[in-house]
């Protein structure tokens, strides 16, 4: 009966709800595991955040690996919950990234691993870190804290508002 209920299931209906402190614990737990990591005495040079979700994670992990010199790569891989191809809007300073030595770039999430494919592709020697990830985009991650199964959607913080919801059960 599940198997049933599962299939008639639209993929965003089995949710992973972070809430604003769930992400800041799970954010500073990247930060720690990245402790003393880095190329240089175990140093970053740089984080850089994938836009927009990496940008709480990011922050959250610069101040706790005291990294001041944080950028950005702005990607888009989402038209609200379909997944599209990967286009790079916006890239960080060149003359920071190099090959991507000693840069952390941090992601909410690894889902398909299109985005940080791309990414990955333009500074292959940099270290990619996500607070969450998906089987199938794991390969593409150095780093990560917690694995959900892949047609599990994430739902952050910054994306919801405060509302009922049905029982995952369903109705009486």
């Amino acid at each position: 009966m599940s198997d049933k209920r599962d299939a008639n299931r639209l993929p965003h209906e089995k949710g992973f709800h972070i809430s604003w402190d769930q992400i800041h614990r799970d954010s500073r737990a990247l930060a720690w595991r990245l402790d003393g990591e880095g190329p240089d005495d175990g140093a970053w040079r740089a984080v850089v955040a994938i836009t927009r979700g990496g940008m709480a994670p990011a922050m959250i992990a610069a101040r706790e690996l005291d990294i001041r010199t944080v950028d950005t790569i702005s990607v888009k891989s989402y038209d609200h919950q379909d997944q599209s191809e990967a286009q790079v809007l916006k890239s960080p300073d060149a003359t920071l990234m190099g090959d991507g030595t000693g840069i952390l770039i941090i992601d909410d999430l690894v889902d398909s691993g299109k985005t940080l494919e791309v990414v990955r592709k333009m500074y292959p020697k940099a270290h990619f870190a996500t607070v969450y990830a998906k089987p199938k985009g794991r390969p593409q991650v150095d780093t990560f804290i917690t694995e959900v199964s892949q047609d599990t959607w994430i739902f952050f913080p910054w994306d919801m508002a405060l509302q009922y919801v049905e029982p995952y059960r369903g109705k009486d």
